[in-house]
Formats: structure tokens, C-alpha cells, sequence
């Protein structure tokens, strides 16, 4: 039956037989046959078929947590010690600054909540960690909101709308942003993120070819980079960001401001065990909340051009 439940949970997250299928290397016919023997095994329907789509049932919505925990004991088997209490394992994908910043906490809090479950943090840019999701590979991730519809059963929670500054040299002297891009040498976001194609397109928007000498994606080594007067940058103010280094200052774009919205995505079509619910809740309640607090504090005024 074990063959069976792994079925159950692929078509459930494409959504046809077909589609569960081309992913497994099946036929929609062996496919389909599977879910027969599972149902007459189990003594009762799983799906409500409507034309191609496979859709669960209430009762099918039941037993699938029931398979999804099944398949992760049968991984887990011989990783514990004897006697251990069993573990559940909950894998999360994030982006680096989301890792540095506020995923610790909500770890911290889902780990004293839940002392039976393990969790494991895949690393990655946001497209990779966005087709492990897709995949089910992992349960959940934290990423840049792809510059694409995503599909239909995924579902996107908004975290944090991070806007665009371009930061310079602290003694770099005062004007306008514009001059500042065309004149100064640029330390680009790298392109091959999602992140980095805003600023891409925001600089084609306006015809704005800077003098590059540097592509990389890691934030904090950008603005350090920046720091040293390699050159200016542009890049977004993650959520946690208090305050940036005393050798840089952060010129606001004005009316020409961009953003990067950071999210949670998972599956909206596969029921979430109650494991992966709880550190959804966690995530997007301490994003809540950080957010509002960004409003309330004190933060340093953004340095405008042509007045520092």
C-alpha cells in the first residue's frame, strides 16, 4: 500500500491523473488503477470525479495526512534511537536574508511548540526553491515573488514589500540619484534572481546603462562592497533593516521607487499537515508584526539628494 499513498499524494498536488503521472513516470492508466486499489483496499471513494480532475473528498482529505505522516515514518525508519519518540520533519526553503533575519525566531518558537518535530532549511534562490515547492520536495519556502503568474495550486502569502534605495559612499558628494547611476561604478544585484531582474528592468525602464564592475547576489556583501567605495548599488531594505553601516548612505528613489515583495509558498491544493500549519502561522505572524513595528520606529532619515 505504501506504493499507493505516495500515488495518493502526487495526484492530489497535480491534480489529475495524468499530471500525477508524467511525474512519477506512469500512465494516467496505472495511474488511475493505483487509486482503484487503494479505495477497494480502504473500502470507500477518495475523489470526487468531475471530468479529468482528481479532486479529494472529505474523506480523501483525511487519509492523505494520514499517508503524507506515513511516508515520512517510513523515511525516518532507523534514524532515531531506540525508544525515541518519533519524529516529524518539516523542510522549509529560504532565501539568504529571510534565514539572517526573522526564520530563526519563528524556528526557535515552532521547536518549543512542537519538541517531536525536525526541521531542515534548504538554502537557494528563489526560482530553485520555488520548483522544489512545486515538486514537493520540500513543504513550504520563503522567496522573491517570481516576475511570473505562478501556478494554479500554489499558494502565495505576502511577507514583506521591501522597497528599492540606491546606496553610495558615505563621503560620496550629494546628487541627484540618476547622475549618481550613470556617473558612479555600479556593483549590480545579480541578475539571475528574481530580485536582481527588478533592478534590471527598472534600469532598462529608463534607459539607464550604469558602468558595472561587480554581479553578485548576497545583500550584505554588496552594501559592504559598497561601503568601501567599490561603487553604488541598488538593492531593496529588507524588513529587519534598522539601520544601514555608517560608511553607506541610502538615497531614496522618490516617485520612482520599486519593491520586492518577500512570501511563503506552498501547496493550496494539498492538505498541510498540522506540523507544516503551525510553522506557516509562525512565519506570517512575526512578519505581521515586524512590519508593523518597521512603522513605529525610529529609524534614521533616509539620506534625500542634494540635501546631505
Amino acid at each position: 500500500m505504501i506504493r499507493e499513498l505516495k500515488t495518493l499524494i502526487v495526484v492530489a498536488r497535480e491534480g489529475t491523473f495524468a499530471a500525477a503521472g508524467s511525474k512519477i513516470n506512469l500512465t494516467q492508466a496505472a495511474v488511475s488503477a493505483q487509486m482503484q486499489r487503494l479505495e477497494a483496499e480502504l473500502g470507500f471513494e477518495l475523489f470526487d470525479r468531475k471530468g479529468r480532475s482528481a479532486h479529494l473528498n472529505r474523506r480523501g482529505q483525511q487519509i492523505l495526512l494520514q499517508a503524507q505522516e506515513v511516508i515520512r515514518l517510513c523515511n525516518n525508519l532507523g534514524s532515531a534511537a531506540p525508544g525515541a519518540a518519533p519524529s516529524v520533519q518539516v523542510d522549509i526553503g529560504a532565501i539568504a536574508s529571510f534565514q539572517r533575519s526573522l526564520l530563526p525566531s519563528a524556528l526557535a518558537q515552532f521547536h518549543r511548540a512542537r519538541a517531536e518535530c525536525r526541521t531542515r532549511v534548504i538554502p537557494g534562490l528563489s526560482l530553485e526553491l520555488l520548483s522544489a515547492v512545486d515538486s514537493g520536495e520540500i513543504d513550504m519556502a520563503v522567496i522573491i515573488r517570481p516576475p511570473f503568474a505562478l501556478q494554479s495550486d500554489l499558494c502565495w502569502t505576502t511577507l514583506a514589500s521591501e522597497p528599492y534605495r540606491l546606496i553610495v559612499p558615505r563621503n560620496l558628494p550629494a546628487a541627484e540619484w540618476a547622475d549618481i547611476l550613470v556617473s558612479q561604478p555600479f556593483i549590480r544585484y545579480d541578475r539571475s534572481s528574481f530580485g536582481g531582474r527588478q533592478v534590471d528592468r527598472f534600469l532598462r525602464q529608463l534607459h539607464i546603462s550604469p558602468r558595472e564592475v561587480c554581479e553578485l547576489d548576497e545583500l550584505e556583501a554588496i552594501t559592504e562592497l559598497v561601503g568601501k567605495g567599490v561603487g553604488v548599488a541598488l538593492v531593496p531594505q529588507t524588513l529587519t533593516r534598522k539601520r544601514w553601516p555608517s560608511s553607506v548612505r541610502a538615497l531614496d528613489l522618490g516617485a520612482s521607487t520599486f519593491h520586492r515583495d518577500i512570501g511563503l509558498v506552498h501547496h493550496a491544493h494539498v492538505v498541510l499537515s498540522e506540523q507544516v500549519k503551525l510553522l506557516v502561522d509562525l512565519i506570517t505572524e512575526m512578519a505581521t508584526r515586524e512590519g508593523l513595528a518597521l512603522h513605529d520606529r525610529d529609524i534614521p532619515e533616509l539620506g534625500k539628494p542634494g540635501k546631505e
